[in-house]
């Protein structure tokens, strides 16, 4: 029986070059980790079109190489309406990309489709993901811990049912 097509899950910033890559990242190293890789796509885009083409900034991919993750094949886009289409959730890093996101959305499909990262995760302190542009080196790293916590609360709601079922023995 050949694998169902992915989940597909987008993550929503800015100018996705900081919170959202490390988001993609993230999950897409939480699924290959538990062989799930086939069946969860991880991709991301920012509400922007600044950075469009370019790689993730330099201390986004230095935050996510000090934790062992590789970010170098990174390369920024714009969200467009068709990836309510691509995709079965989007997920915002912070509540004005979520209001953004919704003021695009279509209509109650696309708007179904929408969640705040943090709303996966009962230990977040705070509802919004902090955009680190502007700080230092340590924001980063702050924002990617609360990434991985995000994540990996998303991914334990999501693997039950992307799981393959076991097979009879």
């Amino acid at each position: 029986m050949p694998d169902p097509d992915p989940f597909r899950v987008v993550f929503v910033c800015t100018g996705n070059i900081c919170r959202s890559p490390m988001a993609e990242v993230v999950l897409r190293t939480l699924a290959t980790g538990a062989g799930l890789g086939g069946r969860v796509h991880s991709s991301s885009a920012g509400t922007g079109d600044w950075h469009v083409g370019e790689r993730a900034d330099a201390r986004t991919l230095a935050a996510l190489e000090r934790r062992g993750y590789d970010g170098s094949a990174h390369r920024a886009k714009q969200f467009t309406v068709t990836a309510f289409h691509d995709n079965d959730l989007v997920v915002a890093l912070d509540r004005t990309h979520e209001r953004i996101l919704r003021s695009w959305a279509q209509d109650d499909d696309h708007r179904d489709r929408i969640s705040l990262l943090t709303s996966f995760d009962p230990t977040a302190a705070m509802p919004d993901v902090p955009d680190p542009y502007y700080a230092d080196d340590r924001a980063f790293d702050d924002v990617l811990g609360m990434i991985e916590s995000a994540s990996r609360a998303l991914f334990r709601q999501l693997e039950p049912a992307i799981r393959p079922p076991r097979s009879a023995p």
